[in-house]
């Protein structure tokens, strides 16, 4: 295509703002989009009776999982992009794709079938933090180029700012809600269940070791 041509073509076309659009994506495309394939994970875990294969363990790298993934969302929407941050939201998407190799490992070890389909989920989960950072790091690379550069010549660089522009209560009170709905309560009523189960295999375990040590004692 020559110069002229793709010239035409931007003064043609329709103006967009790509970091606003990008904005919007992660904040109403993205993050969102997270809350499904988590729910549709739980349900498969729900139907595979995680209770009583994997269990306890299983459950609770869930719940690291979550954490790994819920700490830097959660700076990020209170906090200012900058050297510190961008190196807990590495750090924390490095760890999660760590800890998910070992939830898989933990599940495929125990007697809990990991279908293709909760496999095709699991993939869903793992990408999504690296499409957010990914998405942030274009939209702030003169906060990549900081941290490269160890964030020398910015005070800010290695403590927490307050957004200049903070989000809407309104849409911070809606992704709580959401996450409360489509993460804490599901995953929260799984690890229960898996305790539940858990304390009742412990009891029928010592009642067994009750039952065949009393002919003994006679």
């Amino acid at each position: 295509m020559r110069r002229d041509q793709a010239a035409e073509i931007a003064a043609t076309g329709t103006k967009v703002d790509v970091g606003d659009a990008t904005t919007r994506y992660l904040l109403y495309g993205l993050l969102p989009s997270w809350f499904v394939p988590g729910l549709a994970d739980w349900a498969m875990h729900r139907r595979t009776r995680i209770e009583e294969t994997a269990g306890t363990k299983e459950s609770l790298i869930h719940s690291l999982m979550m954490a790994e993934v819920g700490l830097p969302i959660a700076l990020t929407l209170r906090y200012e992009v900058n050297p510190l941050l961008l190196s807990l939201q590495l750090a924390g998407a490095a760890t999660h794709e760590a800890t998910a190799l070992w939830d898989v490992r933990t599940a495929v070890r125990s007697e809990r079938e990991v279908k293709p389909i909760e496999q095709h989920i699991h993939s869903f989960l793992e990408s999504l933090p690296f499409a957010a950072l990914a998405s942030l790091m274009c939209l702030h690379a003169d906060q990549v180029k900081s941290l490269a550069r160890g964030g020398r010549g910015d005070r800010d660089a290695w403590r927490l700012v307050p957004r200049r522009r903070p989000l809407s209560p309104g849409y911070l009170a809606g992704i709580a809600v959401a996450i409360g709905t489509c993460v804490a309560l599901p995953y929260g009523e799984e690890l229960l269940r898996c305790l539940r189960a858990a304390r009742s295999k412990k009891k029928h375990a010592k009642d067994d070791a009750a039952r065949w040590r009393a002919p003994q004692g006679r």
